[in-house]
């Protein structure tokens, strides 16, 4: 698990999980890494990168080997401000800068650290809100599921760019920009399990965003638009993460400030999202949603309340159903080894 340092966090927490509750146990934390607000594992499991969301932006890698992570040697910096979001992608690691608004990539050791940036890829333009969207914010990185494409979703130019990366250098280049509605702010994306589609929250306006995906063009097209809430909220609300079920029939959203989670029920094409109802994320301000690896459960890392509670999910209508809950102060993510 991810936290804030600079808000009382532990730093990179690990817990063990209980096959047959999906409860979770704290097993330790460490603070070699200062914010590591989102995490990403290589597969396998052995290896686990996480974000510096400082200023001064870096990545750390960690050996999972160990009850305890044990550092890769020092954090590097990305050459950007506040990193949000990383992903592997064809032997790199790619980073979105919200405060620059750029996009780094950085080759990786044999040992699997990472080393100094190959390319650092600046977004331009800028949105409606001028509080929010005076500059570029790229918040989300993360491959399609072939790895011929790299999305980068930018909050503040209410775009998604679909970038091609040359494994030999390391570097991005820029395929299309394609627009969303001005002032949604998007904020991440989620693939349907067949590829052929994508959908977008949008983090300013409550919105879900579904595409048409074409892998083979690196094509994305936006289909159609759907709120998140039944009812416009009585407090503002703040999208956050979008996961989908591994079978493709339910779509699930965290939403900050309403502290819920929207259900939607995905049609057979992935084509069609229906919101079918909000359940409360068992804390607040939700700023992080996943599925354990079978599916069966989902977990809410609930910031500002400081734990990540988990929920059970109705194999017939999607619904999570709330099983329990650890303490866990200034909880950003969460990630299954």
């Amino acid at each position: 698990m991810g936290s804030f340092t600079s808000a009382g966090g532990r730093g990179l927490v690990t817990a063990a999980v209980d096959p047959e509750t999906g409860a979770l146990t704290v097993l330790g934390a460490t603070e070699a890494v200062a914010d590591p607000s989102y995490l990403a594992l290589a597969p396998g499991g052995h290896l686990l990168y996480a974000v510096s969301e400082t200023g001064q932006g870096a990545v750390a890698a960690f050996d999972t080997a160990d009850a305890l992570p044990r550092p890769l040697g020092e954090p590097v910096q990305v050459g950007g401000g506040s990193p949000t979001h990383l992903a592997l992608a064809d032997g790199h690691l790619a980073v979105a800068n919200y405060g620059s608004g750029s996009v780094t990539v950085l080759p990786l050791r044999a040992d699997g650290a990472p080393d100094r940036p190959s390319c650092i890829l600046h977004h331009h333009g800028s949105g409606p809100d001028e509080g929010r969207q005076e500059s570029p914010h790229a918040h989300q990185v993360l491959p399609d599921p072939t790895g011929r494409w790299v999305l980068s979703v930018d909050l503040g130019t209410d775009s998604v760019r679909v970038c091609a990366l040359a494994a030999d250098t390391g570097t991005l280049s820029v395929r299309a920009e394609v627009a969303l509605r001005p002032g949604t702010g998007p904020r991440h994306l989620a693939f349907h399990p067949a590829g052929t589609h994508v959908y977008v929250v949008g983090e300013l306006t409550p919105t879900l965003t579904v595409c048409r995906w074409k892998a083979a063009a690196g094509a994305l097209t936006p289909l159609s638009e759907v709120s998140l809430l039944p009812d416009p909220p009585e407090v503002p609300s703040y999208a956050s993460e979008v996961v989908v079920a591994p079978d493709g029939r339910f779509l699930w959203v965290a939403n900050r400030g309403h502290d819920s989670i929207s259900v939607f029920a995905l049609s057979a094409d992935g084509a069609h999202a229906e919101l079918r109802t909000t359940v409360p994320c068992g804390g607040h301000w939700p700023r992080d949603l996943a599925l354990d690896p079978a599916g069966r459960r989902l977990y809410a890392a609930n910031e500002r309340s400081g734990d990540v509670t988990w929920f059970d999910i109705d194999t017939e209508t999607g619904v999570p159903r709330r099983a329990g809950s650890v303490e866990a102060p200034a909880a950003s993510c969460v990630v299954f080894g």
